[in-house]
């Protein structure tokens, strides 16, 4: 999984509150389209043979490296919401969902349930988010769906496990018809009492189980019935931060190595990181510092790490780190507008899927050059405007960062190989800004264009609403406006 919030627990229960790092809700809705993958939001990515699984606000499978896709929702047995966690093994596959509900107390995240598949994902079952009786007695129970959704799931050859933040870490050997509450600590289940009963992250490693909480890394042998916990505080070489956000496996040519995602939990001496253990978990390395880590995927020894800084890549097994430059479009220009990147898939008979805020990006060759999908809603078909801004509104302090300015998209289509020139203009049509001139597009489709927000002399234009026009060659000229809001 790996796009995640941070939590703050209501003292009253688990009718908690949640808040995201950068101020936004962890699903963000995507606009209608025609073809592509459903949202621009790639909260996860898993690769099953030929096929590539993104988790977005649905789950959306490519067999073709991204020329089709198919999109499954609650009709293909998919929970309600969008998908917040994916796990593989062999043909089984499990997805979780997310949605967000409205109660008198406010707005708040609720776990959609989990669905699997036994057939590489051809057929899905869906069974509820787990919740606990009120009778329940032996520990604190978690009666509602409400914060209760699944961050993360592990697969091992007889049980699923789940991590969630008010449900805790469950395991089911049943195919998800009961679950059993697992604690790390031999303490009754509390989430309001125990942070190591918050769990983000789950992971297993082929014989051993890893959970990862606001409380450390922890780690069983024995199917849960004892654990060991790795921590900020317990270890002369420990993990950054006791809030591990991620866990990963990676066999290597030198034996295996566990990766951690490890933030700051309630500890000023903590800081967030990259941690990670060639010895099991009795020694800990860090890299990345003051790095908020949200995935990893491997190819062989190289590592790679999605985060909320970029995307990287270690070749030597986390000594040396290189970030990805501007990921754009070797075909149609289309860049990704962020630096905000929650999930990742490598292989060598797959290459190199990365997922952010703002679509998905596939590379054959190591990231040389790149395949950009993004949902939209294509224009000038039907009732369909020919042209749109998104985001409408648009702020440049907030939307699709890069390189410290924003950026809005003014979406159009063109019917054959045509030169497109693209102005903006102020209320009282005075030329602001020549987007695009002349620019050749080399077939028919569609095509958007990017705007900063900024001037010809580089000034970030003031609040208020702003025309722009879309010149096709042997077409005309069609007109949208933007409201820029600061």
């Amino acid at each position: 999984m790996k796009r995640l919030l941070y939590i703050i627990i209501a003292a009253a229960g688990l009718s908690a509150s949640l808040a995201a790092e950068d101020g936004k809700t962890l699903f963000i809705p995507a606009p209608d389209q025609i073809t592509g993958i459903s949202g621009n939001a790639i909260n996860d990515i898993a690769v099953s043979g030929p096929r590539i699984w993104i988790g977005t606000n649905a789950l959306c499978m490519t067999e073709d490296n991204g020329m089709s896709w198919h999109i499954y929702s609650e009709e293909d047995g998919i929970g309600r919401g969008s998908v917040s966690a994916i796990a593989r093994k062999g043909d089984t596959l499990w997805v979780a969902t997310a949605f967000d509900t409205t109660t008198s107390l406010g707005t708040y995240d609720a776990g959609g349930g989990l669905s699997y598949s036994l057939d590489g994902g051809d057929t899905w079952t869906w069974v509820p988010q787990p919740v606990d009786s009120q009778d329940v007695t032996g520990y604190s129970p978690t009666t509602t769906v409400i914060n209760n959704l699944t961050y993360d799931i592990a697969l091992t050859d007889s049980t699923v496990w789940i991590a969630s933040f008010a449900g805790g870490l469950r395991k089911s050997g049943d195919m998800g018809k009961t679950w059993q509450v697992v604690t790390v600590d031999g303490n009754p289940f509390s989430a309001v009492s125990y942070y190591a009963h918050r769990l983000f992250s789950v992971m297993y490693d082929g014989s051993a189980i890893w959970a990862g909480s606001a409380g450390g890394v922890h780690k069983s042998l024995d199917g849960g019935k004892t654990w060991v916990t790795f921590s900020h505080q317990n270890q002369d070489q420990p993990v950054s931060g006791n809030f591990v956000v991620a866990l990963a496996h990676q066999n290597t040519s030198r034996g295996p190595v566990v990766w951690a995602a490890t933030v700051e939990a309630v500890d000023m001496g903590e800081y967030r990181a990259v941690s990670y253990t060639k010895d099991g978990g009795l020694s800990w390395d860090v890299c990345l510092n003051s790095t908020f880590a949200h995935n990893f995927a491997f190819s062989g020894d190289d590592v790679y790490v999605a985060t909320s800084s970029g995307l990287f890549k270690s070749v030597d097994l986390g000594g040396r780190w290189a970030a990805f430059p501007f990921i754009r479009d070797r075909d149609t220009g289309e860049g990704v507008y962020s630096t905000e990147f929650y999930s990742v898939g490598a292989g060598p008979e797959t290459g190199l899927w990365a997922g952010s805020g703002d679509g998905a990006a596939y590379s054959r060759d190591n990231g040389i050059s790149w395949k950009v999908f993004r949902a939209f809603k294509s224009t000038g078909l039907g009732s369909q405007p020919e042209t749109y801004a998104f985001p409408n509104p648009f702020s440049p302090y907030r939307h699709n960062q890069q390189d410290g300015d924003g950026h809005v998209r003014f979406q159009y289509n063109v019917s054959a190989p045509s030169a497109v020139t693209v102005k903006v203009y102020d209320y009282g049509m005075n030329l602001v800004r020549t987007v695009a001139d002349e620019i050749y597009r080399p077939g028919a489709g569609d095509y958007a264009e990017v705007w900063n927000g900024r001037n010809e002399l580089g000034d970030v234009v003031a609040n208020g609403v702003y025309f722009y026009s879309v010149y096709i060659e042997g077409t005309g000229t069609v007109w949208g406006k933007v409201l820029v809001v600061d």
